[in-house]
């Protein structure tokens, strides 16, 4: 009996991320649960930092003009999927500045450490 209830939970739990997943890519989902949208946008965030990261490391960005680009671009992306994508209440989350701020010091932490290890290996100099 516990096997049985095990594989139920799992296939449960199968079935709700795959509904996750379609809700994400899907515009005008509904959100009965707060935690499930504010975990997608704070996900999302946190590819969005590392793929910046990747991208200013390529170029050869530098200094104020990388973190205040990485800034405006995460912002901006995030504010364009919550108000164009999903048409959500941002009321309902507390506000935009609450979406905003939801997982942007990781994604920032992770947009340093992957824009310094390109920018460093791509374009440091060896003194060897």
């Amino acid at each position: 009996m516990s096997t049985k209830s095990k594989t139920l939970d799992s296939a449960s739990k199968i079935k709700l991320n795959d509904s996750v997943w379609k809700k994400t890519f899907s515009s005008n989902a509904e959100w009965p649960d707060k935690e499930e949208f504010l975990d997608v946008i704070y996900w999302m965030r946190q590819a969005i930092g590392i793929v910046l990261g990747l991208c200013w490391g390529l170029l050869p960005l530098k200094g104020f003009l990388g973190l205040l680009l990485f800034v405006v671009v995460n912002a901006a992306v995030i504010y364009f999927y919550v108000s164009s994508i999903q048409n959500v209440d941002e009321e309902e989350f507390g506000g935009m500045w609450e979406i905003t701020k939801e997982g942007f010091m990781t994604s920032f932490a992770g947009f340093l450490v992957t824009w310094i290890i390109m920018y460093t290996g791509l374009h440091g100099t060896s003194s060897l």
